[in-house]
């Protein structure tokens, strides 16, 4: 194929990739009272709507809350996983890795039912511990994965150069492991963050009444209405989503990070 063709066909990809998000953001900005297209007109109207809508910005901090406390704790515990399963052999690291990898592999509609009824009788579905607890088993295994790319390409003859000159364990990380790792344990806290500020059918299981994130909130106000305030919602979570991405980009280079 020449490259023209070439072109042609990832042009008419790319179009096909954002049309989608094109059309939701011209619909953003539409006077009407539903969801249609093309808009009636343009004006800003659905925009003030969402941030005067208390189920919005409620969702929107509980989902806030939850996101931030899920990757700290995914970070905290997918550190030390990390470094068991890339630094050390041991009987059962394929078991291991095996467990880490599953809530990739189910389906969340799965996983969802399976944390209802555990969580139902303790009780703590409708807390935020709840959404914390069920969002880490579909989010550690990402910081896992990026700490471990981060690992590789680390050297150990530092670290024990460090504990031949009398450091201890912890020192140890603290001035050399960590610094080589901070890029990849970032990038993923912060892929945590976002998984976690948009999982949408795990939360509907274990949320309720007193603890709606902002897709449990958006799903059950289109269950009625279908206003162009919802294309406004979505506008503004995309640019949440790029603003961090980019932000992390140009202070670690996240894409650098998931390459190796």
């Amino acid at each position: 194929m020449t490259r023209a063709v070439w072109a042609l066909v990832l042009t008419v990809l790319y179009l096909f990739l954002l049309a989608p998000i094109l059309i939701v953001l011209v619909e953003s900005f539409d006077t009407s009272t539903y969801l249609r297209f093309p808009p009636e007109g343009f004006s800003l109207d659905a925009y003030r709507q969402v941030f005067a809508n208390d189920a919005f910005r409620e969702g929107f901090k509980v989902s806030g809350i939850t996101a931030a406390v899920t990757a700290l704790l995914a970070m905290v515990t997918g550190v030390p996983a990390a470094l068991a399963l890339s630094r050390l052999r041991f009987r059962g690291r394929s078991a291991i890795e095996a467990v880490f990898l599953s809530p990739l592999l189910v389906p969340h509609i799965v996983l969802g039912l399976a944390l209802l009824l555990i969580m139902a009788p303790i009780p703590l579905t409708d807390t935020y511990w709840g959404l914390i607890l069920a969002h880490l088993g579909v989010t550690v295994p990402y910081v896992v994965r990026t700490v471990s790319a981060a690992l590789v390409s680390a050297d150990p003859r530092a670290e024990e150069a460090a504990r031949t000159l009398g450091a201890n364990g912890l020192r140890t990380f603290w001035r050399i492991t960590l610094p080589t790792i901070r890029p990849g344990l970032l990038s993923g806290g912060v892929i945590a963050f976002l998984l976690s500020f948009d999982e949408t059918v795990i939360s509907l299981f274990v949320s309720g009444q007193h603890t709606v994130p902002l897709p449990v909130a958006v799903l059950q106000y289109v269950e009625y209405r279908s206003d162009p305030s919802v294309a406004s919602l979505s506008v503004l979570l995309v640019l949440l989503s790029v603003v961090v991405v980019v932000l992390v980009e140009r202070g670690l280079g996240l894409r650098r990070t998931l390459r190796s």
